[in-house]
């Protein structure tokens, strides 16, 4: 029962508001396609708005879980958005088909269904995006608690906290005593839980305390159940286990398998390829808009070449010389040390092609080439890789696609000088979830994000 509890009055309704603001774009649309083509308003009319309208509700029935999750990314919503169409025309003809409606002409529904494909993803994004708005402003949030004060929670207690459009609040932790290093809210044992949820209005429980501790585990979801909040487990993993996992059962027993990388089927890396390629072909179809400018800057900031190039890290490991316009003096540390915020080799006019990641704009042509993919994995230094891959879990695994222009970990905000091992270790994560959790809709939200990004600056741009 979650949505009652919903702090903030749109919460109570969400689902509901959701619904009518759907039902009311495939109304909406049917009129407008109605006025475009008066002969559709025959006899039949009635009865074929009816079935525009009930056609919705097998799509608001199934799609739900999407409307409703508060940790969706935007590609999936756009993704499923895409097959509730597909869901709703299939209702749709069926409808026509038992009430015998045969005078609906293929041209008008394609029109309608054309529409349709452009206004309800562009709807299920933008209430999405009110929705996460409303939430930063302290609406519609959800009061959680977790059990378990390791590292696993701590974890789990960022990733809850790390965009404030998820809606949640954690109230405290519990635990036979606080492990070491924690330091948040600790607010006494499981015996204490169960008053605390009364008091608190907890909305959800998260355990993640080992599941061998049976007693403990069914006594947290025995205190769930009379409370009648939402009890979720979260297993203790090793934090580079970022993998997306299938639950399968073996006579009760869940069993967690890993799925693949997407990347590794050949469907996918031929929409990825043909995706920089046809991109990244009309990016040097233009370039000269840039490039000369730019060039024409470089080379009056400082003796030295244009372009720079550098010998790093690609696919499977292989080298390759990856292109930027230059932002340095002429320096022998070019091949072996980062740049750091007021770097003195940093010239004027490369400082601002840095600042504003135009300086990445020559890395079209090792896309065109296809060293590198417009999103994907940053490349590093040959020096760097020797140098990690001893240092960090799982870093290798970057390599396993191509390297990108731009990537998840840059607009997630993990870009600039590595001077920490962390900071590192930050990216590496990221790179991997990126390629666990491949898809072309992430490779654009990834995209838009970086020319957002672009003109609007980032902190760590140097």
């Amino acid at each position: 029962m979650p949505d009652p509890r919903s702090r903030g009055r749109f919460g109570r309704y969400q689902r509901e508001v959701l619904s009518v603001i759907d039902l009311l774009v495939v109304n909406v649309l049917f009129g407008i396609l109605c006025v475009v083509h008066p002969d559709l308003l025959d006899h039949y009319a009635r009865t074929k708005w009816l079935g525009v309208s009930l056609a919705y509700i097998p799509v608001a029935l199934l799609f739900e879980h999407v409307r409703m999750q508060r940790t969706v990314h935007v590609d999936r919503v756009l993704v499923e958005s895409l097959r509730a169409v597909a869901l709703h025309a299939l209702v749709f003809v069926t409808l026509l088909e038992f009430l015998q409606v045969d005078d609906f002409p293929t041209p008008y529904f394609c029109q309608y269904y054309a529409m349709m494909l452009v206004a309800l993803p562009l709807t299920w994004s933008l209430t999405r995006l009110f929705i996460k708005i409303y939430r930063k402003h302290g609406g519609n949030y959800r009061r959680v608690a977790i059990v378990g004060t390791n590292s696993t929670a701590r974890r789990l207690a960022d990733s809850l906290r790390k965009n404030e459009g998820y809606g949640y609040r954690i109230m405290g932790f519990f635990d036979k005593s606080p492990a070491p290093g924690f330091a948040g809210l600790y607010c006494g044992t499981l015996d204490d839980l169960e008053p605390f949820i009364k008091s608190e209005r907890i909305d959800e429980v998260y355990y993640v305390l080992s599941g061998e501790n049976e007693a403990d585990l069914l006594r947290c979801i025995r205190i769930t159940d009379d409370a009648m909040i939402e009890f979720r487990y979260v297993p203790k993993l090793s934090p580079y286990v970022g993998r997306r996992f299938e639950l399968d059962n073996v006579e009760g027993l869940p069993v967690l398998t890993p799925l693949a990388n997407p990347l590794n089927r050949a469907y996918n890396r031929m929409i990825k390829r043909s995706f920089d390629f046809l991109f990244s072909s009309v990016a040097l179809l233009f370039s000269p808009i840039l490039f000369i400018p730019i060039a024409i800057a470089v080379k009056m900031s400082s003796p030295g070449p244009v372009f720079f190039k550098q010998k790093r890290t690609g696919y499977l490991g292989r080298e390759f010389y990856c292109l930027k316009f230059r932002t340095m003096r002429v320096n022998a540390e070019a091949d072996s040390t980062q740049a750091t915020s007021n770097d003195p080799r940093k010239t004027k006019v490369g400082d601002f092609l840095r600042r504003t990641s135009l300086d990445e704009l020559p890395q079209f042509i090792n896309v065109w080439r296809g060293d590198m993919s417009i999103v994907g994995p940053r490349p590093h230094m040959l020096a760097h890789t020797e140098q990690y891959k001893a240092l960090i879990d799982r870093y290798m695994i970057r390599h396993m696609v191509k390297p990108g222009i731009t990537g998840w970990a840059q607009v997630c905000g993990y870009r600039g000088n590595t001077d920490e091992l962390i900071k590192m270790e930050k990216r590496v994560r990221a790179d991997v979830w990126y390629i666990e959790h491949w898809s072309i809709m992430l490779d654009i939200k990834i995209f838009i994000k970086t020319i957002v990004n672009g003109f609007v600056g980032e902190e760590n741009a140097y």
